[in-house]
């Protein structure tokens, strides 16, 4: 097991590497406008998972996967060139889910803040059911 300041440094530097490889070495017309967002390494630094998003529509981000595939091994041997380490890490690819995510959330925080507005519209219309001051009053007679 490694220590995890280790294992995040060695990510943060693969992270590094792939994104540069892909921008200057990976000529694939299917490789879409991508972005690396995160990679993680497991405790015994042998996998890294590399996070990525697509710009574009879902045909470009099954496309961009299918190049991430091709270009797989060469990407780890360029991994394993820049990085001074025994074992070179696979390497896997996946669509980062969080771009999608925060977008349904915003949709949802829109619909929440227009039926609040609805409610606090009708609110301000709003009359008592029952009476004005439908707690009981003190008089003089309680005491």
């Amino acid at each position: 097991m490694a220590d995890p300041a280790r294992a995040r440094k060695l990510a943060d530097r693969i992270k590094v590497v792939v994104a540069e490889t892909l921008e200057k070495r990976v000529k694939d017309p299917r490789l879409g406008f991508i972005t690396i967002t995160d990679v993680r390494v497991t405790g015994d630094l042998q996998s890294a998972t590399v996070f990525y998003t697509v710009y574009g529509e879902d045909s470009d981000l099954e496309a961009t996967a299918a190049a991430l595939a091709s270009s797989k091994g060469m990407l780890r041997s360029e991994v394993g060139k820049n990085l001074n380490i025994r074992l070179t890490p696979t390497l896997e690819f996946i669509a980062d889910a969080v771009p999608k995510k925060a977008a349904e959330l915003d949709q949802l925080l829109r619909a929440a803040a227009e039926r609040d507005a609805e409610v606090s519209r009708l609110a301000s219309s709003a009359r008592p059911a029952g009476e004005e001051d439908p707690y009981r009053q003190k008089t003089d007679s309680d005491d």
